[in-house]
This record gives C-alpha cells, structure tokens and sequence, in this order.
C-alpha cells in the first residue's frame, strides 16, 4: 500500500527502510495539506489536532500541544533556530518536533505577529534553504503561508539553494523586515531547522522569539474555544512569491561580492590568491555551498585556482559522518553529523575524525602535492574547518603544537586544525595586511569571541593591542554586541564606545572603533570593513550578522599563497603566530557528550532516551552552575567551591588549588585556573553536553574537560552543605535573570521602519 523511498546509495537505504519500518500506518495515511497542488487551498486546524492520536476516541489526533510545548521550550533557549529531527519519509509526521504543520504554524504566528507590528505596510521578507531533507517542501509552505497573509517573499529563481549568510545579507542589505532560512547547519542528515531572521539578518533571541509563541497560543486557544481555525495557504504562482528580485542581482551573488571588496577581498588579498602555484580543495559537504561559492568566486576572477570535491546537492551528504555501526558497537545506523572536527574514540581507545575519515582522502589526496590544503565547509556554508597534507616527519612537532592529524598514508598526514588554530592564523594574518597597507592605526579594533573559544585569541589580542569582548555560545549573541557597538557609534560618534563582556567587565573599544574579527570555536567567524557596511536605505553595521565560510575561505586563501612565498606550512605559520605573539595558552580541546543515538528512527525511543538524556545533562549543569550563581551572590567562598571540587574529583587526578574563579557566562559555567579554563555548557536544544578547555597542556585540560564534562551531576555532602536546596533548584532561575540583564545592557532596541522599496 505505501512505497518505500529507494537510493542509490546502500547506507541511504537503510535509513529509508529504517524510517519507513518505525512509521505507522496511521501516519502515512496523513494528507493534511497537499503542496502539490499548486493552486490555493485552506487548512483547517481542529480542536481533534491539539490531542494525541487514538485509534479509536480521535483518530484526528496530532498531538499538536505537546509539539507547542518543545517548541516553546527550545524557543527560550535556542542558540541555532528551532530544530530537532524530522521523519524524512512522511514530513507531515507531527511526533517529531521539526514536521510540516509544525513549519505552517511557526510560519503564520511570525506573519501575524509582523501585520501587527506593520499594518498597512509593505512588508518584505527573503527565504532560503540548503539541500537538507524536506526542505523545499518547508520552503514552499514558508513562502505560500505569507503571501496568503499578504506578505510578500524574495526567493532564488526555483527557489534553489543559498547559504545561511546570504539570506542573512540579503536582509540587511535590501532593508527586509527578516527572513527565514532552513538548515540545521552541520548536523545529521535527519535534523532540519527553522532559523528566524529579523530585520538586522541576525537570528533572534530567545526574548524575541516568545512573541511568536505567545501568537500561536493565541491560535490554540481560538481552536480551544471556536473549535476550528482556518490555516489559509496561496497559490504558487502568488506573485508575493518573488524570484524576479534576487534574479537580477544573481541571487544577491553581485551585491555580496561588492561588500567583499570593502573587505576581505580587497586587492591585496585577490592579488596573493591570483599568484597561487598550487590548487586549493575546497570540499562542499552535501553540495549546496557550490552553487552560490562557484559564482563568488568566478565574479573575483579566482576560480581557476581551486578544485572541488563533492559539488552534487545531496541530503545524504555523501554519506559523509555516516556508519552502519553506533560508538558502541552495536550494529545500526549512526551519524556523526558533517562536523569535521569531531573527535570521537574507536574500541581500543585511540581517537580517530569519523566525518573526516569516511571523505575517502586517502584515495582523492593521492596525486596532489604534499602542502595541499583542504578547506572543508558545512551544507549553509557558514563553517570552516581548515587542513593541510603534511610530511609524516612533521608528526613529532605536530604533536608538540598540539595540532590533530590524520595519517593518509605512510608519508603524508593531514592535518587538522581546531577553529581555535585556524581562525589565530586567520586574524594574525588579516591584522599584518591591515598593517602592510598602512590602514591598521586608522581605527581601534576589538574583537567579539564566545567564551567557550581559545584563550590564545585573548593572548594575542592583547599583544596587538586588540580589545576583547567576550560573549555566550551562539553568534546571535556576537550579532548584538555589533548591533550594541553601533548604536554607541551613531548617538556618539566623538566618545569611546564601551560595552560589558558576559563576565561583568566594562570593555572600553576607543573612539570609532572597528571590529576585526567576530567568531566561535565551533567555526563560524566574520571580519569587519574598514568604511561602515550601509544597507541600501542607511543602515551602518561593523559586520554582517552571520558566520560565512565565504569570507574565511577568502582570507584562508590570501595565507596559503603567501606561506606558499616563503616555504612554510600552516602549521609552521600558526608556531610563529604563538611565539611572535608570546602565546603560552596554546593548546584547547573541546569534549562533546551526547546522552542518545540522534539518528534512533522509532520517534518513540527517541524520545524516552532525549528525556532521559536531557535530566542527565541538566543534572551535569546544575551541579556547576548552583556554585557559579552562589559564589557571585556571595552565598558561598571560592575556598568551599574548591573543597567540593577537590572532595569530588581528586580520586579521579584532577586538582582545583589553583582555581581563580567560578562564573556562569550566559549559558554554561566558566572555570578559571592559574593555566588554563574549561567550560562546562549544557546543550539548549538537546541531550547533549559541551566541555570546552584552553591552556598550557594539552592533555591536562582534555583530561580536566573530560571528566567534569562527564560527571552525573549526582550533589556530594559538601555541595549539599554549602548550597541549599532550595538555592540550588532556583538556580537556573537566577541565572536566566542574569543572563537577559546582560543582553538588555544598552542593547540596540530602535524601531525598524519598513522602506519605500524601489524594487
């Protein structure tokens, strides 16, 4: 009766035959809003929609509150848009949290909530998507839910693909009230997301996105009482769908070159890369960022000087970080996500890159010259991981840099370089052209850095005289600090801009200061320009608002020619960039613990062991945090914060004598020691747990990392002393209170006024 989804690819099959066998019948059978017809046509969201399903008390039902419910959780706290997995056989599947009636209600409470906002405007939005499952599906519903609701859309011709910042740009630049963008960026191929952009193209906070969840409460509650609510969808040829927009500007492609050349695609830069003698390799995981990279680089002139890898849009990522067989051996599908820096340990112990090593560079690296770098991008083309074909003989000082590697053969590894290491190279280098060309001393720079990032990036901004302001996870948060600095620099152009960091500390920036670099160690960074950047109607910002592995591949690829010029490696480079800066802070590591299998299809086990997880990860924060919100309340000391640290983990090797500070940052808990930091941050949105460490050696702080990042949480007699428990269950609480006063701090709350648009 039902047909099974078939590919080419074996390991693609069994996850399609592993969806299709955990899916009801019931489920399948749903056709609650047919987007094939391409005419107009209502939804009609029942009363019966709100329950769960029941074969025979409501054989309606969708189970729709408890999808409200996890949606509005993750809204309060989400770092990365709305996303979960989805059914990627049967989208309209609403047990899981990211479905297609899921996407229609998100999608009407933001249309509502911006007619309110913006009677009687013309209000403009532009929407995209990479290659991920069900997203042209997503994308369609998007853009036909708001011209039903009189909203018109910008959209590539076909509405193909673009990257996250593109869409991000575009919204800036055009003065669009925002945007909506599909992705879930570097993870497994079964999630998919929503990622909201307002009007500065930045994603919106969680104080934001509760006005969108109040609306469709406000829906559920006309369904409570009237009984029904007519879901109105336009036909696909509404011409408030747009394509004719972005086509004369090749998909914003033109503009966006143009703000390059004001920035990291100045001259000098194109003239390095233009004078390269060697091919780079760009690798394109899941083949979108291709389409759009392909013509930026074409319109610079310097396409000739890079090869590609993996340039076919494929939602399976070319089986990229995918394996038959889960860490723990047992026999099942298991994705490692497309994140090439994740480190992961095989049976006996020994780490290995499981995304890197199913890329097959042993084979497609054979005939290119030692010194080859790879640079590696995500599906939305906002990341970069940075690596480079070495000599085995280099493997002892690659050890001693603290820099990863894979062997490809008995001569050659690759290396691999964390964002912490590559992103150092990136801004050492940009800071020397801005120097070489006589523009550095024209403005103060600072940076904007997420704690979790090296503390070599601190180090080497204080010996270039670089101001730092550090922020929580997430580059939204990265975002309004921009946003912060620029409604100083227009309300007070004559006076030192200065903004508060996540740890309290005022950070003085100077007179018309200029951002020189914006990023986290995930690897997601921006450069800023010299001139002010201006939206076509006068906006001024000191950077775009989203992470582009455009702009890092342009500069990536100005240092690789000039290395190439005096004979040395990237890892000979980073050696330098560490001793010329007295960088002793050199190594970092980051520890990722997941509580579950993501990639589990039965939505019903997936959802008992994320519960699960999730009390295991909070359980693992809390344990951390109470004593952070404690020591800064002055409810308990820094010596008992280091007793219950000592009492619980000394057995295990580790020692706190040495520990400085205890601070919550936003969204996790900030250990400072004489020689070194580590971070323990709970995921937001899943059953996952983030250990973050930098400092002096290596395997101190990964050992440090390892096993807070690791611990139950389980509360000792000593934290139970010192942090009652009532203190300790309002914690959080507390803490949430912090964190939003921290973001309202002179935040940049002007009205946006919608335009008189000339397109």
């Amino acid at each position: 009766m039902f047909e099974l989804k078939k590919s080419n690819n074996l390991l693609e099959n069994e996850l399609f035959k592993s969806v299709y066998d955990k899916t009801p019948d019931y489920i399948k059978s749903l056709n609650l809003m047919d987007f094939n017809n391409k005419g107009e046509f209502s939804f009609i969201l029942k009363k019966e929609h709100l329950k769960q399903y029941d074969e025979q008390s409501n054989p309606e039902g969708l189970g729709l509150e408890d999808w409200f419910a996890g949606y509005a959780k993750e809204a309060k706290v989400s770092t990365a848009g709305i996303r979960g997995p989805q059914n990627i056989l049967y989208p309209q599947d609403t047990r899981f949290p990211i479905n297609l009636v899921g996407i229609v209600l998100a999608t009407l409470a933001k249309a509502l909530v911006a007619k309110e906002k913006y009677p009687n405007k013309r209000i403009v939005k532009v929407a995209g998507c990479e290659v991920r499952y069900n997203s042209q599906l997503f994308l369609d519903a998007i853009t036909r839910i708001q011209a039903a609701q009189g909203i018109e859309t910008l959209v590539p011709v076909g509405k193909r693909t673009i990257p996250i910042w593109l869409a991000s740009f575009l919204a800036y630049k055009l003065d669009l009230l925002g945007g909506e963008y599909i992705t879930s960026s570097h993870g497994i191929s079964v999630k998919n997301a929503t990622k909201d952009l307002n009007c500065q193209g930045s994603q919106y906070l969680p104080e934001e996105s509760m006005e969108f969840v109040n609306k469709i409460q406000s829906i559920f509650d006309e369904v409570n009482e009237k009984g029904s609510y007519e879901i109105k969808i336009s036909a696909s040829d509404n011409p408030l769908i747009n394509e004719n927009v972005l086509k004369l500007v090749d998909d914003g492609v033109d503009l966006y070159v143009e703000y390059l050349k004001s920035g990291v695609a100045q001259d000098f830069n194109l003239d390095l890369i233009k004078n390269l003698n060697s091919k780079i390799v760009i690798e394109n995981v899941g083949g979108s960022a291709y389409r759009t990279l392909s013509r930026v680089l074409n319109k610079l002139e310097i396409s000739e000087k890079f090869d590609w890898f993996d340039i076919e849009e494929d939602s399976f990522f070319h089986s990229i970080g995918k394996y038959d067989v889960t860490p723990k051996g047992e026999k099942a599908f298991y994705d490692y996500s497309v994140d090439a820096t994740v480190i992961a340990k095989r049976a006996d112990g020994t780490k290995f890159f499981p995304v890197i090593d199913t890329m097959n560079y042993s084979e497609r690296l054979k005939d290119y010259p030692i010194g080859t770098v790879v640079l590696i991008t995500d599906p939305d083309h906002d990341r970069l991981t940075i690596t480079q074909t070495e000599s085995s003989e280099r493997i002892s000082e690659l050890d001693k840099l603290g820099v990863d590697y894979i062997r490809l053969n008995n001569d050659t590894v690759l290396t691999v370089f964390s964002a912490n290491q590559a992103f150092l190279m990136l801004m050492d280098f940009w800071a020397k052209q801005l120097k070489d060309k006589n523009l550095w001393n024209n403005h103060p720079r600072f940076m904007i850095k997420t704690t979790a990032s090296a503390l070599s990036w601190d180090e080497w901004a204080k010996n270039n005289d670089v101001k730092v302001v550090n922020v929580p996870v997430g580059f939204k948060e990265i975002a309004n600090i921009m946003k912060k600095v620029e409604l100083k620099l227009k309300n007070n152009p004559a006076d030192s801009v200065v903004v508060d960091d996540v740890f309290g500390n005022s950070i003085d920036l100077g007179v018309n200061p200029r951002l020189l670099f914006g990023g986290e160690e995930s690897g997601g960074m921006i450069m800023g320009t010299e001139e002010l950047i201006q939206s076509q109607h006068g906006r001024c910002a000191v950077a775009m608002r989203e992470k582009s592995a455009t702009e890092a591949i342009i500069v990536a690829s100005s240092l690789v020619s000039k290395i190439n010029d005096l004979g040395i490696s990237l890892s000979q480079y980073l050696l330098d960039v560490f001793e010329s800066n007295n960088i002793i802070g050199k190594f970092d590591t980051r520890v990722d613990i997941a509580y579950y299998n993501e990639s589990e299809p039965d939505i019903n086990k997936l959802k008992e062991a994320k519960v699960a997880g999730e009390a295991l990860r909070t359980k693992n924060d809390m344990f951390y945090l109470a004593m952070a919100i404690a020591l800064r309340e002055n409810k308990i000391s820094l010596t008992q914060i280091k007793n219950v640290l000592n009492d619980k983990f000394s057995s295990e090797g580790l020692n706190f004598d040495n520990l400085k500070s205890v601070n919550f940052v936003g969204d996790g808990t900030y250990l400072e020691f004489d020689d070194k930091y580590i971070e323990i941050r709970p995921s937001g949105t899943d059953a996952k747990t983030k250990a973050y460490g930098g400092g002096l050696n290596k395997d101190d702080i990964e050992k440090y990392a390892s096993v807070l990042g690791n611990y139950s949480g389980d509360r000792t007699e000593l934290h139970e002393e010192f942090i009652p428990q009532e203190y300790y269950v309002k914690s959080k609480d507390i803490a949430m209170d912090y964190y939003l006063k921290f973001v309202d701090k002179d935040a940049n709350n002007e009205p946006f006024e919608i335009p008189e648009y000339d397109f």
